[in-house]
């Protein structure tokens, strides 16, 4: 029997990481909501303020994160292995650090345009963001919401699978397309960082998977 199960007896178990968990889900679906809205926006002006929400949204949750470390540091008795709780604010973590690096990529390549493989990209972004954030909610009661759980990450899950054939198909007819090489490069690097941003949200799921197998 591990350590956290045998004290667990004779402890309370700590239950204020659930609400910082679910603060980083909530930051992280913030994210990809701006994201989609940023690579929808027919108005170049707002790009720079959508950037600057996302930015202060990464912030917020670089914040938290801190937080979370902190009380693991100070903290005996945890819900389920500290190791766990940290590898999840992590993953979160880096997947609104991905969104706020494609984000920003736009304000500083300023491309003329902006393809529909970008904006489609982004739409699944908010979608898989929006699953973690749900799934993140359930996790206060594991062992009964382990099927819904279970649902979420297969959802983020299939939508990475979406992320990659856009990502394939916008590649594809963004190298086929008569557009000027500097902008090419560009948009290049752009739809690269919001794949990269799908791969970091699938992450999120692979961890959510790992702790239902664990613990429900």
């Amino acid at each position: 029997m591990k350590l956290n199960s045998i004290l667990s007896v004779f402890a309370p178990n700590e239950s204020k990481f659930f609400p910082l968990l679910e603060e980083t889900a909530t930051v992280c679906a913030k994210s990809g909501t701006l994201m989609a809205e940023l690579f929808s926006t027919k108005n170049k002006e707002k790009i720079p303020e959508l950037y600057k929400a996302i930015k202060a949204e990464e912030s917020n949750g670089d914040k938290i994160t801190g937080t979370i470390f902190k009380e693991l540091n100070n903290t005996f008795i945890t819900p389920f292995d500290r190791e766990d709780i940290s590898e999840l604010a992590d993953v979160i973590d880096d997947a609104v650090d991905a969104m706020n690096r494609a984000a920003h990529k736009v304000v500083l390549f300023q491309p003329e345009t902006l393809p529909e493989s970008t904006r489609q990209l982004a739409e699944i972004l908010k979608k898989g963001a929006a699953e973690i954030k749900a799934a993140v909610g359930e996790l206060s009661n594991l062992k009964k919401n382990d099927k819904a759980i279970r649902n979420h990450t297969k959802e983020i899950k299939r939508l990475e699978e979406e992320a990659d054939t856009v990502y394939e198909k916008g590649t594809t007819e963004l190298f086929r397309s008569d557009i000027k090489a500097v902008e090419l490069i560009k948009l290049k690097e752009i739809i690269q960082e919001l794949e990269k941003s799908a791969n970091r949200i699938n992450n999120v799921g692979k961890c959510l998977k790992t702790i239902i197998v664990k613990y429900s």
